[in-house]
């Protein structure tokens, strides 16, 4: 009996060991390249005209990266301290607009995953199961009719992707829900909630007010700064931790749910935890960066054929993917038209609709992991 005990407690630990592969080692390497070549990229374009080179310069300048000063006003809003005209423009500019990217990447991402997770459906994700569209509306009304309460807009985003998708699975829960009836439901409360967007605008007086909403809609970062990184770190942060410590829970989840009982998991419970973790996930990149449609449908996916479908890897791996295609995204929508900047969420549909269509040909079972 002792024996047998030791071997599987032997085994358990190199379970825990092998997780970490080379192959997620060298996964998150190379995406953590993408997105300081991206990012470089990225700030070395603006209206302030500069080389490569002293843009360059200006983002490693070890004055400012060194500088708790600076990092309190950038982080916290304290004053300014002396710097460069090239370093303020970099990094009170065009810095903020990476670490957006980055956190709405990684949050997206990991949203997407743990969807697709807790509901064993691989065509899930805040965009399709109508979280995206339901955070949009709480925002978006919050913008047009109730500006005075822009601090809270995480919280306010969270509160609108919960109730989309208590509708949504309320609507497709018929004694179980399965991976057909979620899509559809989705797309219903989807199309609800975007009439309900469009709605809004006949109640905004001002034009800017109503240019911001189109291009948050569609899924922009031009003219982010620091305020939107103060909104969303504290919340992608906690939904992120959250989200890697639950990823075992995740694993269980996939085995089934006669499975995950006969294990001792309160399956329910657990299923609705993750999900609250996924739409604060969702709802910190959506208070920012607007609706970036289908970007945590297509990143859990290239993430999980690239290292494996273990919940550990893909964490970790859309941790890092997620923020390296967002930052590409945006360095082709600011590109792509030359002098125009084109919307992140226009490219990431563009590239997401029909990789969705894709999935949806390629699965008989319209999805089920």
């Amino acid at each position: 009996m002792g024996e047998a005990q030791s071997v599987e407690g032997h085994r358990s630990a190199r379970e825990r060991e092998g997780w970490v592969t080379g192959r997620l080692v060298l996964f998150c390497l190379a995406s953590t390249v993408i997105t300081v070549v991206a990012g470089l990229v990225q700030v070395s374009f603006g209206e302030y005209s500069m080389t490569f080179l002293e843009a360059w310069q200006a983002v490693f300048n070890p004055g400012v990266i060194f500088n708790l000063h600076a990092w309190s006003a950038f982080l916290l809003g304290t004053d300014l301290p002396e710097m460069s005209t090239a370093s303020i423009v970099v990094w009170t500019l065009r810095m903020p607009r990476v670490f957006v990217a980055v956190i709405a990447g990684a949050t997206l991402a990991i949203s997407g995953a743990i969807f697709q997770a807790v509901t064993r459906n691989e065509l899930a994700s805040p965009f399709v199961l109508g979280v995206s569209s339901g955070a949009g509306f709480a925002v978006l009304a919050t913008l047009v009719v109730f500006s005075g309460l822009s601090p809270f807009l995480p919280l306010i985003a969270a509160l609108g992707g919960t109730v989309a998708f208590v509708i949504v699975y309320t609507i497709a829960w018929k004694g179980g829900t399965s991976p057909v009836r979620l899509v559809l439901a989705g797309v219903v409360v989807n199309m609800v909630f975007q009439s309900l967007q469009q709605g809004l605008f006949f109640f905004a007086d001002d034009l800017g007010v109503v240019q911001t909403a189109i291009a948050w809609l569609t899924g922009s970062l031009t003219g982010t700064g620091w305020g939107e990184v103060r909104i969303a770190i504290l919340p992608a942060a906690v939904a992120i931790v959250i989200a890697l410590a639950g990823a075992r829970q995740l694993n269980v989840l996939m085995l089934g749910e006669s499975t995950a009982r006969s294990l001792g998991m309160r399956v329910e419970r657990v299923r609705f935890s993750l999900s609250a973790v996924a739409i604060l996930a969702a709802s910190a990149a959506i208070a920012v960066a607007g609706i970036v449609s289908f970007f945590g449908l297509v990143v859990p996916h290239i993430v999980r054929n690239t290292i494996g479908g273990d919940n550990r890897q893909l964490m970790i791996g859309c941790l890092f993917a997620g923020p390296a295609l967002m930052v590409v995204a945006d360095v082709g929508a600011r590109l792509a038209l030359g002098g125009t900047q084109m919307p992140v969420g226009v490219v990431t549909g563009l590239i997401g609709g029909p990789y969705f269509l894709y999935l949806m040909r390629k699965q008989q079972s319209m999805g089920e992991l």
